[in-house]
């Protein structure tokens, strides 16, 4: 395999790899976890359950807040502002 052969099978991996990272419906990493439960606590969160990035946004499932009751959250990827916070109907 020749070396051009070899840096564009590396740069597809790559590509590939970091494609995984960005795609919708995914966990996140665990520095992503960590700064969202951050992020989650800040804002009254004490409990919650499923954490995924789908549609452009962080999704939390089953929050449970200080006020006492259960929400579905979506925060924003850059800042994890709350982008919504909807009374969880389960």
């Amino acid at each position: 395999m020749t070396s051009l052969m070899r840096a564009a099978a590396a740069a597809a991996i790559l590509t590939a790899s970091s494609a995984a990272v960005l795609a919708d419906g995914r966990a996140p990493t665990a520095e992503e976890k960590a700064t969202i439960e951050t992020a989650l606590k800040g804002q009254g969160f004490s409990t919650w359950g499923k954490i995924e990035f789908d549609d452009g946004k962080w999704e939390i499932d089953n929050a449970m807040h200080s006020d006492g009751k259960t929400y579905d959250v979506d925060l924003a990827k850059a800042d994890l502002a709350v982008l919504k916070k909807e009374l969880d109907a389960d």
